[in-house]
């Protein structure tokens, strides 16, 4: 039997978003899942009715729970949050070699800082890696709405770009691997900082101002890192801060929308903003970060909200470019 042509690991929502969308072309497409169970239910509903209801599997999609069988395929898209990536990495290396690696997931790793690809390159040196980033919601691409996204690389990326575009999940190609994850990632802290301003009845006006400083600051940091302020006015960076901190789809804005309301969010439901706040907050300062060192602060329970409101509009009057 011939193998897959994509495998995805991880069947969270964007996971299945994306193999849903590639197997649609005919592509065939292995989706990875650790739980059985979840895998059983998936085989015998040809849908994922916790992750991703009303988007069911294409005839060329098919599931397990054996990792080596998605692992076959010449390409393979990370889907498992930030936090996991080295565990998957460390456990499956045989595996994973020789492989492209594309990491689909947004965030920091916490204990080192470090991003997703570099996360790869660490436990994998050598391996071709890669990052899709871009304003996305699973549902959308599950069931066919156009969707721009970026894929960065530094290893050419012509051939993998035509094997991951459909007709309505247009990619740009890019190479500041660096810059595109990290408008991927600190986009989720903005957005959960959007949505504790309009959770509290602080309005739009100050929703829009938080934006556009936390815009700011994400170029600031992606520029001391090595990436590149251009890339952030991009899909990775700009399309993806105006999604996320604008719908209530965002799981990162929901989550900072329950938390200005004075409500405790779903302790279920992965936000990658928070870890990704925690990360970046214990190695840059509040000068440089302000808008993620006191969201990070009042997610830690260390300031109040009207507290972080006052530190906040308390800073030093300064340049609109500083």
């Amino acid at each position: 039997m011939t193998g897959p042509d994509i495998g995805v690991l991880g069947a969270g929502a964007f996971g299945t978003g994306l193999a849903i969308a590639l197997a649609q072309t005919g592509r065939r497409v292995t989706l990875w899942a650790r739980d059985a169970a979840q895998v059983a239910r998936m085989q015998a509903e040809r849908e994922n009715t916790a992750r991703l209801p009303g988007a069911p599997f294409p005839d060329s999609l098919t599931v397990t729970a054996e990792l080596a069988e998605a692992a076959t395929a010449p390409i393979l898209l990370l889907a498992v949050p930030t936090q996991q990536v080295r565990r998957l990495a460390e456990a499956h290396a045989a595996a994973l070699a020789g492989r492209w690696l594309v990491a689909c997931c947004k965030g920091v790793e916490l204990d080192t800082g470090l991003l997703p690809t570099q996360v790869l390159q660490a436990v994998l040196p050598g391996a071709r890696v890669a990052v899709l980033t871009g304003p996305s919601f699973a549902i959308d691409i599950a069931r066919g709405k156009p969707t721009a996204l970026t894929l960065a690389t530094a290893h050419g990326g012509a051939e993998l770009q035509e094997a991951l575009a459909t007709h309505n999940l247009r990619l740009y190609l890019a190479e500041d691997v660096i810059g595109a994850q990290l408008g991927g990632a600190l986009k989720n802290v903005v957005a959960i900082a959007a949505g504790v301003v309009l959770g509290a009845g602080l309005g739009e006006s100050a929703r829009a101002a938080l934006m556009t400083r936390g815009f700011a600051e994400i170029g600031r940091l992606a520029q001391a890192r090595g990436g590149q302020r251009e890339t952030l006015f991009g899909l990775s960076g700009f399309g993806d801060l105006v999604l996320t901190c604008t719908s209530e789809k965002s799981r990162n804005f929901r989550h900072g929308l329950t938390l200005g309301r004075g409500e405790v969010p779903d302790a279920a439901q992965t936000i990658e903003g928070v870890m990704t706040a925690h990360a970046i907050a214990a190695q840059e300062d509040a000068d440089t970060m302000p808008v993620t060192c006191m969201v990070s602060a009042l997610l830690k329970g260390a300031v109040s909200l009207d507290e972080a409101k006052d530190l906040l509009l308390s800073r030093p009057l300064r340049h609109e470019r500083g």
